[in-house]
Protein backbone atom coordinates (compact mmCIF):
# COMPACT_ATOMS: atom_id res chain seq x y z
CA UNK A 1 0.00 0.00 0.00
CA UNK A 2 1.11 3.60 -0.65
CA UNK A 3 2.96 5.31 2.20
CA UNK A 4 0.19 7.22 4.00
CA UNK A 5 2.58 10.08 4.80
CA UNK A 6 2.68 10.96 1.09
CA UNK A 7 -0.92 10.09 0.29
CA UNK A 8 -3.56 12.49 -0.99
CA UNK A 9 -6.28 10.15 0.24
CA UNK A 10 -6.09 7.67 3.10
CA UNK A 11 -8.75 5.32 4.37
CA UNK A 12 -7.99 3.35 7.53
CA UNK A 13 -10.30 0.61 8.83
CA UNK A 14 -13.45 2.13 7.35
CA UNK A 15 -16.60 0.35 8.48
CA UNK A 16 -20.25 0.80 7.57
CA UNK A 17 -23.26 -1.34 8.37
CA UNK A 18 -26.90 -1.23 7.35
CA UNK A 19 -28.73 -2.98 10.14
CA UNK A 20 -27.08 -6.36 10.59
CA UNK A 21 -25.36 -6.27 7.19
CA UNK A 22 -21.76 -5.09 7.05
CA UNK A 23 -21.30 -3.19 3.79
CA UNK A 24 -17.69 -2.32 4.66
CA UNK A 25 -15.64 -4.22 7.20
CA UNK A 26 -12.28 -2.61 8.00
CA UNK A 27 -11.35 -1.26 4.56
CA UNK A 28 -7.99 0.51 4.21
CA UNK A 29 -6.35 2.07 1.16
CA UNK A 30 -4.30 5.09 0.12
CA UNK A 31 -3.72 7.06 -3.07
CA UNK A 32 -0.72 9.24 -3.80
CA UNK A 33 -0.17 12.11 -6.22
CA UNK A 34 -0.54 11.10 -9.86
CA UNK A 35 -1.56 7.55 -8.99
CA UNK A 36 -4.37 5.66 -10.71
CA UNK A 37 -5.83 3.10 -8.30
CA UNK A 38 -8.52 0.73 -9.54
CA UNK A 39 -11.06 -0.40 -6.96
CA UNK A 40 -12.15 -3.68 -8.49
CA UNK A 41 -15.08 -5.65 -7.16
CA UNK A 42 -18.24 -7.44 -8.24
CA UNK A 43 -21.63 -5.81 -7.83
CA UNK A 44 -22.47 -5.57 -4.13
CA UNK A 45 -18.82 -5.61 -3.02
CA UNK A 46 -19.14 -2.29 -1.18
CA UNK A 47 -17.63 0.04 -3.79
CA UNK A 48 -20.55 2.47 -3.85
CA UNK A 49 -20.76 2.50 -0.05
CA UNK A 50 -17.10 3.45 0.14
CA UNK A 51 -17.66 6.26 -2.36
CA UNK A 52 -20.60 7.52 -0.32
CA UNK A 53 -18.30 7.77 2.70
CA UNK A 54 -15.54 9.47 0.68
CA UNK A 55 -17.97 12.01 -0.75
CA UNK A 56 -19.53 12.85 2.61
CA UNK A 57 -22.98 11.49 1.73
CA UNK A 58 -22.79 9.06 4.65
CA UNK A 59 -20.70 8.91 7.80
CA UNK A 60 -18.61 5.84 8.55
CA UNK A 61 -19.45 3.78 11.63
CA UNK A 62 -15.73 3.46 12.31
CA UNK A 63 -12.32 4.18 10.88
CA UNK A 64 -10.68 7.32 9.50
CA UNK A 65 -10.77 9.08 6.14
CA UNK A 66 -8.27 11.84 5.36
CA UNK A 67 -8.18 13.91 2.17
CA UNK A 68 -5.11 16.09 1.58
CA UNK A 69 -4.42 16.14 5.30
CA UNK A 70 -8.00 17.01 6.32
CA UNK A 71 -10.02 14.55 8.39
CA UNK A 72 -13.44 14.22 6.80
CA UNK A 73 -15.16 14.12 10.20
CA UNK A 74 -13.36 17.08 11.78
CA UNK A 75 -12.98 19.29 8.70
CA UNK A 76 -15.52 18.10 6.11
CA UNK A 77 -15.60 21.35 4.11
CA UNK A 78 -11.82 21.45 3.70
CA UNK A 79 -11.64 17.73 2.91
CA UNK A 80 -14.46 17.66 0.37
CA UNK A 81 -13.15 20.76 -1.41
CA UNK A 82 -10.16 18.64 -2.50
CA UNK A 83 -12.14 15.98 -4.32
CA UNK A 84 -13.98 15.76 -7.63
CA UNK A 85 -16.56 13.04 -8.23
CA UNK A 86 -18.22 11.36 -11.19
CA UNK A 87 -20.98 9.09 -9.92
CA UNK A 88 -22.42 6.04 -11.64
CA UNK A 89 -25.79 7.75 -11.93
CA UNK A 90 -25.86 10.92 -14.02
CA UNK A 91 -26.36 14.07 -11.95
CA UNK A 92 -26.40 16.79 -14.62
CA UNK A 93 -29.41 19.05 -15.14
CA UNK A 94 -30.57 17.91 -18.57
CA UNK A 95 -32.43 21.13 -19.35
CA UNK A 96 -29.51 23.45 -18.63
CA UNK A 97 -26.74 24.10 -21.10
CA UNK A 98 -23.37 22.43 -20.71
CA UNK A 99 -21.83 25.74 -19.66
CA UNK A 100 -24.52 26.55 -17.09
CA UNK A 101 -24.14 23.12 -15.49
CA UNK A 102 -20.44 23.78 -14.98
CA UNK A 103 -20.91 27.39 -13.86
CA UNK A 104 -23.37 26.25 -11.20
CA UNK A 105 -20.83 23.76 -9.89
CA UNK A 106 -18.06 26.37 -9.96
CA UNK A 107 -20.13 28.71 -7.81
CA UNK A 108 -20.81 25.94 -5.31
CA UNK A 109 -17.04 25.78 -4.84
CA UNK A 110 -16.71 29.54 -4.35
CA UNK A 111 -15.56 30.38 -7.85
CA UNK A 112 -17.17 33.39 -9.46
CA UNK A 113 -16.95 35.87 -12.29
CA UNK A 114 -13.98 35.70 -14.63
CA UNK A 115 -12.27 32.95 -12.62
CA UNK A 116 -15.27 30.63 -12.97
CA UNK A 117 -15.63 31.37 -16.68
CA UNK A 118 -11.91 30.72 -17.20
CA UNK A 119 -12.02 27.39 -15.41
CA UNK A 120 -15.19 26.26 -17.20
CA UNK A 121 -13.76 27.19 -20.60
CA UNK A 122 -10.50 25.37 -19.85
CA UNK A 123 -12.19 22.14 -18.80
CA UNK A 124 -14.60 22.13 -21.74
CA UNK A 125 -11.67 22.67 -24.09
CA UNK A 126 -9.80 19.79 -22.44
CA UNK A 127 -12.79 17.54 -23.17
CA UNK A 128 -13.21 18.79 -26.74
CA UNK A 129 -16.58 20.30 -25.89
CA UNK A 130 -15.93 24.02 -26.30
CA UNK A 131 -18.23 24.18 -29.32
CA UNK A 132 -21.05 22.43 -27.39
CA UNK A 133 -21.04 24.77 -24.39
CA UNK A 134 -24.44 26.29 -25.21
CA UNK A 135 -26.13 22.97 -26.05
CA UNK A 136 -28.61 21.50 -23.62
CA UNK A 137 -27.21 18.44 -21.90
CA UNK A 138 -30.17 16.31 -23.00
CA UNK A 139 -29.09 16.87 -26.61
CA UNK A 140 -25.68 15.23 -26.04
CA UNK A 141 -24.73 11.60 -26.51
CA UNK A 142 -24.05 9.43 -23.48
CA UNK A 143 -20.31 9.69 -24.04
CA UNK A 144 -20.39 13.48 -24.22
CA UNK A 145 -22.53 13.70 -21.09
CA UNK A 146 -19.84 11.77 -19.25
CA UNK A 147 -17.25 14.20 -20.60
CA UNK A 148 -19.32 17.06 -19.20
CA UNK A 149 -19.44 15.32 -15.82
CA UNK A 150 -15.68 14.86 -15.86
CA UNK A 151 -15.18 18.52 -16.82
CA UNK A 152 -17.50 19.53 -13.98
CA UNK A 153 -15.62 17.34 -11.50
CA UNK A 154 -12.35 19.08 -12.45
CA UNK A 155 -13.57 22.72 -12.53
CA UNK A 156 -12.42 23.48 -8.97
CA UNK A 157 -9.05 21.77 -9.57
CA UNK A 158 -9.38 18.90 -7.07
CA UNK A 159 -6.38 16.87 -5.97
CA UNK A 160 -8.36 13.61 -5.81
CA UNK A 161 -10.79 12.32 -8.45
CA UNK A 162 -13.34 9.64 -7.62
CA UNK A 163 -14.84 7.71 -10.54
CA UNK A 164 -17.70 5.44 -9.46
CA UNK A 165 -18.53 2.92 -12.22
CA UNK A 166 -18.36 5.88 -14.59
CA UNK A 167 -18.37 3.85 -17.82
CA UNK A 168 -21.71 2.14 -17.18
CA UNK A 169 -23.90 2.48 -20.27
CA UNK A 170 -21.14 3.73 -22.55
CA UNK A 171 -20.19 2.14 -25.85
CA UNK A 172 -16.70 0.58 -26.07
CA UNK A 173 -15.17 3.59 -27.81
CA UNK A 174 -16.53 6.09 -25.29
CA UNK A 175 -15.49 3.82 -22.42
CA UNK A 176 -11.91 3.62 -23.68
CA UNK A 177 -11.78 7.36 -24.34
CA UNK A 178 -12.94 8.18 -20.80
CA UNK A 179 -10.40 5.81 -19.30
CA UNK A 180 -7.59 7.35 -21.36
CA UNK A 181 -8.69 10.85 -20.38
CA UNK A 182 -8.55 10.05 -16.67
CA UNK A 183 -5.15 8.38 -16.98
CA UNK A 184 -4.04 11.59 -18.68
CA UNK A 185 -5.16 13.67 -15.70
CA UNK A 186 -2.89 11.60 -13.47
CA UNK A 187 0.10 12.18 -15.74
CA UNK A 188 -0.50 15.83 -16.63
CA UNK A 189 -1.93 17.25 -13.42
CA UNK A 190 -0.81 14.85 -10.71
CA UNK A 191 -4.38 14.03 -9.76
CA UNK A 192 -4.83 10.94 -7.58
CA UNK A 193 -7.62 8.76 -8.97
CA UNK A 194 -9.77 6.08 -7.39
CA UNK A 195 -11.56 4.30 -10.24
CA UNK A 196 -14.26 1.88 -9.11
CA UNK A 197 -15.35 -0.81 -11.54
CA UNK A 198 -16.43 -4.42 -11.88
CA UNK A 199 -14.82 -4.60 -15.34
CA UNK A 200 -11.39 -6.18 -15.13
CA UNK A 201 -10.05 -4.69 -18.35
CA UNK A 202 -10.45 -1.18 -16.87
CA UNK A 203 -8.02 -2.14 -14.11
CA UNK A 204 -5.29 -3.62 -16.29
CA UNK A 205 -3.54 -0.28 -16.82
CA UNK A 206 -3.82 0.85 -13.19
CA UNK A 207 -0.80 1.62 -11.02
CA UNK A 208 -2.38 -0.49 -8.31
CA UNK A 209 -5.50 -2.60 -7.96
CA UNK A 210 -7.51 -2.99 -4.76
CA UNK A 211 -9.86 -5.99 -4.90
CA UNK A 212 -12.94 -5.46 -2.76
CA UNK A 213 -15.33 -8.33 -2.05
CA UNK A 214 -18.11 -8.58 0.52
CA UNK A 215 -16.97 -5.38 2.17
CA UNK A 216 -13.36 -6.41 2.68
CA UNK A 217 -10.09 -5.88 0.84
CA UNK A 218 -9.12 -9.27 -0.57
CA UNK A 219 -5.90 -8.23 -2.25
CA UNK A 220 -3.90 -5.18 -3.26
CA UNK A 221 -0.96 -4.65 -5.59
CA UNK A 222 0.01 -3.95 -9.16
CA UNK A 223 -1.87 -5.97 -11.80
CA UNK A 224 1.25 -8.12 -12.29
CA UNK A 225 1.59 -8.72 -8.54
CA UNK A 226 -2.02 -9.87 -8.23
CA UNK A 227 -1.63 -12.24 -11.17
CA UNK A 228 1.56 -13.71 -9.70
CA UNK A 229 0.09 -13.98 -6.21
CA UNK A 230 -2.98 -15.83 -7.50
CA UNK A 231 -0.86 -18.10 -9.69
CA UNK A 232 -2.94 -17.35 -12.78
CA UNK A 233 -2.16 -16.12 -16.28
CA UNK A 234 -4.35 -12.99 -16.30
CA UNK A 235 -5.87 -10.35 -14.06
CA UNK A 236 -9.33 -11.60 -15.00
CA UNK A 237 -8.51 -15.08 -13.69
CA UNK A 238 -6.91 -13.65 -10.56
CA UNK A 239 -10.00 -11.56 -9.91
CA UNK A 240 -12.22 -14.61 -10.35
CA UNK A 241 -10.09 -16.58 -7.88
CA UNK A 242 -10.29 -13.82 -5.31
CA UNK A 243 -14.00 -13.14 -5.58
CA UNK A 244 -15.68 -16.29 -6.88
CA UNK A 245 -13.38 -19.07 -5.79
CA UNK A 246 -12.84 -17.73 -2.30
CA UNK A 247 -9.12 -17.42 -2.85
CA UNK A 248 -6.93 -15.15 -0.75
CA UNK A 249 -4.14 -12.97 -2.00
CA UNK A 250 -0.93 -12.28 -0.12
CA UNK A 251 -2.33 -8.98 1.14
CA UNK A 252 -5.77 -10.23 2.17
CA UNK A 253 -7.36 -7.83 4.64
CA UNK A 254 -7.97 -10.68 7.08
CA UNK A 255 -4.22 -10.79 7.62
CA UNK A 256 -4.17 -7.19 8.80
CA UNK A 257 -3.37 -5.50 5.48
CA UNK A 258 -3.39 -1.70 5.59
Amino acid sequence: MTDTHDALLTVVDAAKSYGSRKALDGVSLAISEGEFVALLGPNGAGKSTLFQLLSGLFVADGGDITICGHDIRRAPVMALARIGIVFQQATLDLDLSVERNLMFHARLHGLGGADARRRVAAELAAQGLADRRRDRVRDLSGGNRRKVELARAMVHEPRVLLMDEATVGLDPGSRAALLDQVHGLCAARGVGVLWASHLVDEAEGADRVVVLHRGRVRAEGTPAELVASAGTDSLARAFAELTEGGGRGASDNSDGNR
